[in-house]
């Protein structure tokens, strides 16, 4: 079943035209993943779709009968909305219905119970049947770290934003939604869930992502924009990148081919007398012809990064004893750590666990409560900040190059023009003198990464590096990393990222500790899982004296259900364990299937713990 079709969708800026003629259609269940470099019309095409934008030409067709639903990048909400009204702003009665029963159940918690609306919420409620999307709304809610639902969500960060925006789409169960860049700004136990979700879920789906094993989970067809035009790929990323890696193989054999045939023809067309009318019209426009496919490749097809850092002495960075938190939140406590040269941490923990406080630390933002950070004499710290930077928009790339430096270390004792530098870097000459102000969100952030890099330094300190980044200069990015002689400090929430550039982890809990973890995100992942699995030790303890007995309220109609409805879920969940562990126990050779296994397994692990405690909690009821 057909959900939209894209015919000929034609958009040009000035004088470049970003989509050329392009036409797709998105079935019913299909997972797409558009990709492509910065600049080449990935957000444009999203907000085509999305109708915050004008196509110049071609038509955009939706089903009629379908729900569609987008999130952008950044979201807007009204001023004094809350984070339930801005979660259930929708007009389907049952959504209504169960945001009104959040407020009744919020205005229980604060001791202003009112029975009669709760009883009236929940016959209403009966009578859609709408208790499984009450339970999905919850559990979205809590996955995606949403606690305070009275929060004013214009008063709330980016990151959280994104979060409530993300779970206002979810909790609406369209039949096809477009996501652009969903992983940014969540941290990685709500990107693991959104996986599965997303996943499972029976919807079409269309997504910008930079983040390839979500993308690898969650799609199941790539689309790329490349110079206008659209290829498609059915399968994953790693067959995306074979099928890509042939074509461009076949397209150069063709303009190889090509270009052989110009400078012949090019040869003919001098040759023949200038005041001649007679030329043969045929050779002459199939001159044409060739001419343009002869230069038709690509102009920049990956970008080279060569810039050496520089020289490293003995003494690197030392963490002496330090301590750090705002009011009575501990973030760092009794900290110490020796940096040797080229050591490669990643950095990880939930979303406030102090990732940012402790890079900001190191570079001198921040001074510790208490302890020391002594910097190495030679040691020159690159800090590449998860905030945008401000830039003049009025000021060509080339020229805030400039201000940086005019030549770039390259090699031993060797150095390249800044303007070559900026054409490694995806900055073509005719980018080069473009303002500022009309590059992509993705190419300022290159720009912002290649002001850190151009100074070359020996110690790189990159937060959330990856974000907006497309998947070519993420691959250039860590093959220059990987050759990087510097000391790197990573945070990111792109597990691929993590996994191939660190050696081991600072892992944040939260309350102050910070373990040093030999290995790299997915070793310390299924670590956490296997442990949380094992079995805990019985505690015999001696039986208490009995309690007087209290007198037994009655059990609700609502509760009645819920305790039915848990037995038979705890059952289907008690099934789900036992294949899961049948799987582990044979073991695979698809080390992404066995993180995959084990994930679920935790997931069904603690759904499983929380329904036994409510049930346990209803029993004494019944």
């Amino acid at each position: 079943m057909n959900y939209l079709s894209l015919e000929n969708i034609t958009k040009t800026f000035g004088d470049r035209k970003i989509l050329d003629a392009i036409s797709i259609g998105v079935d019913q269940g299909q997972k797409i993943a558009l990709v492509g470099v910065n600049g080449s019309g990935k957000s444009t095409l999203l907000k085509i779709i999305t109708g915050v934008e004008k196509q110049d030409a071609g038509d955009v067709v939706f089903r009629n009968d379908i729900a569609v639903r987008s999130l952008v990048q950044n979201p807007k909400f009204e001023t004094n909305q809350t984070v339930l009204d801005a979660v259930f702003d929708n007009d389907d009665e049952a959504l209504r219905l169960l945001n009104r029963y959040q407020k009744v159940m919020l205005k229980a918690e604060r001791g202003d119970y009112d029975d009669k609306e709760m009883q009236t919420v929940i016959e209403r409620i009966d009578a859609l049947n709408a208790w499984d999307q009450e339970s999905q709304v919850k559990q979205i809610l809590g996955k995606l770290g949403l606690k305070d639902l009275e929060a004013d969500v214009s008063k709330l960060s980016g990151g959280q934003q994104k979060r409530v925006a993300m779970a206002q789409v979810l909790i609406q169960r369209p039949d096809l939604l477009i996501l652009d860049e969903p992983t940014n700004h969540l941290d990685i136990d709500s990107i693991e869930w959104l996986e599965g979700y997303l996943s499972q879920a029976n919807m079409a789906l269309i997504l910008v992502t930079h983040d390839r094993y979500f993308l690898e989970k969650v799609t199941n067809e790539i689309v790329e924009l490349e110079q206008g035009k659209l290829y498609r790929y059915k399968g994953d990323y790693g067959h995306f990148l074979e099928k890509k890696a042939e074509r461009h193989e076949s397209e150069a054999s063709s303009i190889e081919k090509a270009q052989n045939l110009y400078r012949k023809e090019l040869d003919w067309i001098r040759r023949q007398p200038k005041a001649r009318g007679t030329k043969a019209k045929y050779r002459v426009d199939a001159f044409e012809e060739t001419k343009s496919k002869a230069f038709s490749g690509a102009k920049t097809t990956g970008m080279e990064l060569g810039a050496t850092a520089s020289r490293q002495g003995k003494k690197v960075l030392e963490i002496e004893k330090i301590s750090h938190g705002f009011g009575d939140k501990k973030l760092i406590d009794n900290f110490s750590y020796v940096f040797p040269r080229k050591d490669r941490v990643g950095i990880v923990g939930a979303n406030g666990s102090g990732k940012t406080t402790f890079l900001r630390l190191l570079v001198g933002d921040l001074e510790a409560n208490e302890g020391s950070i002594d910097l190495g004499q030679t040691t020159k710290i690159g800090y590449y900040r998860q905030q945008e930077l401000r830039f003049n928009d009025a000021q060509t790339v080339i020229e805030f190059a400039k201000e940086i430096a005019e030549f770039v270390e390259y090699g031993k004792g060797q150095s390249i023009p800044v303007s070559q530098f900026l054409t490694r870097f995806l900055f073509p000459p005719e980018v080069q003198y473009k303002p500022i102000g009309k590059l992509s969100g993705g190419e300022k952030r290159r720009l912002q990464l290649l002001k850190i890099l151009i100074k070359s330094p020996n110690f790189l300190i990159l937060d959330e590096p990856t974000n907006d980044l497309d998947l070519i200069t993420l691959n250039t990015l860590e093959n220059f990393l990987e050759n990087f002689e510097g000391c790197l400090v990573l945070v990111s929430h792109d597990r691929y990222f993590v996994d191939k550039l660190v050696d081991h982890l600072f892992v944040f809990d939260g309350q102050g500790d910070i373990r040093d973890y030999n290995g790299n995100y997915t070793d310390w992942r299924l670590e956490e899982v296997a442990a949380k699995d094992a079995p805990k030790p019985k505690i015999v303890e001696k039986p208490a004296a009995p309690a007087p007995k209290k007198e037994q309220r009655k059990i609700s109609y609502k509760e009645k259900l819920e305790f039915d409805t848990i037995e038979k879920e705890m059952a289907k969940l008690e099934a789900q364990k036992a294949v899961l562990n049948e799987k582990i126990i044979g073991g695979s050779t698809n080390h992404e299937e066995l993180t995959e296994w084990a994930t679920e397994l935790e997931r069904i692990n603690n759904d499983l713990e929380e329904k036994e405690m409510r049930w346990l909690e209803l029993s004494e009821y019944m």
